[in-house]
Formats: C-alpha cells, sequence, structure tokens
C-alpha cells in the first residue's frame, strides 16, 4: 500500500538558492559524471540539492542504473521525490561524493557543517575513491577560519566539557548553535549539538586534536583528504 501523502511529493528547498546559475552549470558537470552502476554519495546543502536535480533529470532520461547515499535526511527526501534510489553504507560503498563547502584554504583544507551533517559528509568522503567539492570564489580563503567558526558536533551530555577543551585548543569563541525554525539549538542528523567554535590559527593536526575531545562525534575540519575542486 502506498502513501496517499502530499509532503513529501511537494517539499521544496527549505531557503533561497544563492548564484542558483553557476550551480546549476556545475550540477550538470555532476550529473554528466555519472556511469551505470555508479554509488554516489551526496553531501547536503542547496548546491547538491541542484545537484541532485540535474541527476534525476538525467536517470529518467537514460535509466541509469545508479544509487546515492545522501548524508542528510532533506536531501534524502529529495531523492525520494525525485525517484533517485538509495543505498546506505551497510550495503554499498559510495564510487564518488560530491559536496559543498563553507571555506577552502590553499592547502585544499576545507571548513564544512553549516547544515549540521559534517558526521556523515565526513564518513561518505573518507570512504570514496574520489570527492568533488563544489564552491564559488567566495568560498576561498587564505586563511582556515577567517570567516566561518569550525562546526563541532557534541553529545548534548558533553557540551560544558568540549567547550573547555575547545578554548585549551585555543579557541577565542564557542557558542550554541541555536536553531531559526524552533526554540532553542538546533540538532545534528544524529540527534546531536553543534558548538561553533573559533580560532585565530587552524594548524594541521587542529581536526585530529578536536577529535580527541570526549564528547566530540565530529568536527567541520576536513585536512588533508583527497578533493578534487570544482569551481562555479
Amino acid at each position: 500500500m502506498e502513501w496517499k501523502d502530499t509532503i513529501i511529493e511537494n517539499l521544496q528547498w527549505s531557503d533561497a538558492i544563492i548564484n542558483r546559475e553557476g550551480k546549476e552549470r556545475v550540477a550538470a558537470e555532476i550529473a554528466a559524471k555519472m556511469k551505470d552502476g555508479d554509488v554516489i554519495g551526496m553531501g547536503s546543502g542547496s548546491t547538491v540539492y541542484v545537484a541532485a536535480l540535474a541527476m534525476a533529470e538525467r536517470i529518467k532520461k537514460e535509466k541509469l542504473n545508479v544509487q546515492v547515499i545522501p548524508a542528510s535526511m532533506e536531501l534524502s527526501m529529495t531523492c525520494t521525490q525525485l525517484g533517485i534510489p538509495q543505498t546506505t553504507l551497510w550495503e554499498k560503498k559510495p564510487d564518488w561524493t560530491f559536496d559543498g563547502a563553507d571555506e577552502v584554504d590553499p592547502e585544499m583544507s576545507l571548513i564544512k557543517g553549516r547544515g549540521g551533517a559534517m558526521f556523515k559528509e565526513k564518513l561518505l568522503i573518507a570512504n570514496s575513491k574520489e570527492t568533488y567539492i563544489i564552491v564559488d570564489q567566495s568560498k576561498f580563503v587564505d586563511r582556515l577560519g577567517s570567516k566561518f567558526p569550525v562546526p563541532v558536533e557534541v553529545f548534548p551530555n558533553a557540551l560544558l566539557y568540549v567547550e573547555e577543551r575547545l578554548r585549551m585548543l585555543g579557541a577565542t569563541k564557542v557558542i550554541l548553535r541555536m536553531a531559526k525554525g524552533k526554540d532553542g539549538p538546533i540538532f545534528t542528523e544524529n540527534g546531536n549539538f553543534v558548538l561553533d567554535a573559533w580560532f585565530d590559527s587552524i594548524h594541521s593536526s587542529m581536526e585530529k586534536e578536536i577529535k580527541k575531545i570526549t564528547g566530540v562525534i565530529e568536527s567541520g575540519l576536513f585536512i588533508g583528504y583527497n578533493i578534487k575542486i570544482l569551481s562555479i
């Protein structure tokens, strides 16, 4: 029996899509990379959403046999709406992954996680042979952390301990990220809190040092990963 629903059918992106024309150009490039039999990791955010639209069109037109593993609930619902087949990391390993980023430095290290899905995004990237990061010129920075804080996913009971340890690592400001559409803090895809930590400098071992803190699930630092940048 099928649901007689309209929520998924009428699903729309939750916010205005900035630079949609540029994102659509790169989305077409992502869709063109698909090959029959591919398993593709999908990050989160509006750039990935626009790419999903282009992918769905090609899958339908050419009857491609591909599966995707989305990093967020929002993109998973979008794939259901668009008829893009999905799988999980329990079943398949991604051949390649694509995602966006908040910052990219000259060494191609990243800050990601404004959507609260950095744990699964990192899991997909770590499991992929190739990863494509889609960004516009505003995302390139000389110093990582110059525009955005480092998102840190935290088990709720560890909140204050993690704040203390982040300050010991040099964080100048640590704030609990609050939600816009509800009272109180936002929750990640895993039901945890996000602390946004500002640093004056981020060194090459910072990602590992943050991950060592008890109560930290993951951070939005991506340092030393095998990625290719696709610029809008």
